[in-house]
């Protein structure tokens, strides 16, 4: 099979002024060359993703076995929100309060069996409060018993690719053989945001109490979202075994892009063992800042647009177009968009049929001096169908010519 390379060009500076930010599956996550030296930050590990242009723009030991504390709450919330889609709960449903749940150590909403609390107020329990009482409830509510709901957790993280991840409780105490790492979470962290749109405004709510509950109760323990306007997400977490740690998401206008959401552009950092609540807050912080300033975002190809199109063998087209639905984005250091060349890379023939959504080729994205800052997977474009018996045999002779 062969690799065919096509369309080599430079990019224009002024593209990087062209609108939108667009979000990738993971799938498509792609480590950029470290171009850039980030700043130092106190922590055990951390990772700084781009979402707009799913790329990593940072990262120290992203792939270092770590206990997540109440990290671990984002799985949990993953599997709830499934269910919450699958109808197998509604958010006005009410689950009760186990002795288990109500006993539950460490953070708590301050439910009791006394109670039937509707899922929304127990997801906002989890979300706001960390509550481990709300975790244990949610958890029996989906899984029927928390042992069952574990197995899903480690189901999922499989299926999501978290190869460095297992789990032994839903709410994150510390326990022998639970961990994850940074990357695990940046990748669990893309994937609420991209999979639960709907479900992830929980995650900017920043006063939240259950009627009967303790007032003193009712802050979120991520505190970007009282310093920074721009942060809407995610989730604390803290034991002594594993510090302090904050994965947090930032979403910024970026006036160059354009208006309305199609000009915003989204970052997650993940920062696990800091020293203390503050310093998880300005660390986090300090990475937001130095992506959103040490790197823009570069509108290389518009939404519906494709990248490149290529003929087709035995075919009712002749062409295929490759690209992304929502058009593709490369982040870049800041000032250098005009340096860009990128490469598409192929498999040669190409032969149909071909399904709209198939990967099918890469888009290899450098700066003039050859250092690749991102590989993205093109998809086909539209439906290319098998052409008729005499269509595909006239092919085949040219091919065998050819």
């Amino acid at each position: 099979m062969l690799i065919s390379r096509v369309s080599h060009w430079s990019v224009p500076s002024q593209w990087s002024r062209v609108a939108a930010a667009c979000l990738l599956s993971t799938a498509c996550l792609s480590v950029g060359a470290q171009a850039l030296t980030p700043p130092e930050i106190a922590g055990k590990a951390y990772l700084l993703l781009d979402v707009t242009s799913s790329q990593v723009l940072a990262a120290k030991d992203p792939d270092m076995a770590v206990e997540p504390a109440s990290l671990t709450k984002l799985m949990t919330a993953y599997l709830v929100f499934d269910a919450l889609r699958t109808k197998k709960l509604s958010l006005e449903q009410t689950l009760s309060v186990s002795e288990r749940a109500w006993k539950m150590p460490g953070s708590r909403m301050f439910i009791d069996p006394s109670m039937q609390v509707p899922v929304e107020d127990l997801l906002k329990g989890m979300i706001v409060q960390s509550g481990n009482d709300a975790t244990v409830a949610l958890a029996e509510g989906v899984g029927g018993t928390v042992e069952r709901f574990v197995e899903l957790m480690n189901q999922q993280a499989k299926a999501l690719g978290m190869n460095g991840t297992q789990f032994r409780n839903p709410e994150g105490l510390t326990a022998a053989g639970h961990f994850t790492t940074a990357r695990d979470l940046g990748l669990l962290a893309t994937r609420l945001l991209a999979d639960f749109p709907e479900y992830v405004p929980y995650y900017a709510i920043q006063r939240y109490r259950y009627a009967g509950t303790p007032k003193s109760n009712d802050t979120n323990r991520n505190t970007l979202l009282f310093r920074d306007p721009s942060v809407d997400g995610f989730k604390t977490g803290h034991t002594n075994a594993a510090g302090y740690c904050l994965v947090s998401t930032a979403r910024r206008a970026v006036p160059t892009l354009g208006e309305g959401p199609a000009g915003q552009r989204r970052l997650i950092s993940v920062l696990l063992g800091a020293s203390s609540e503050n310093m998880r807050a300005s660390e986090s912080q300090k990475l937001l800042n130095w992506g959103y300033t040490a790197y823009e975002a570069v509108r290389l190809v518009q939404a519906g647009k494709p990248v490149v199109e290529l003929p087709v063998w035995k075919g009712k087209q002749a062409t295929v177009k490759l690209g992304l639905p929502n058009g593709v984005v490369v982040s870049v250091p800041t000032g250098t968009a005009g340096q860009l060349k990128t490469e598409v890379l192929r498999d040669d023939p190409l032969v149909a049929p071909l399904q709209a959504g198939q990967s099918l080729g890469v888009l290899k994205v450098s700066r003039a001096d050859g250092t690749v800052l991102s590989e993205v997977p093109l998809q086909v474009l539209e439906t290319v169908p098998e052409a008729g018996v005499l269509g595909r045999a006239w092919d085949a002779i040219r091919l065998w010519i050819k």
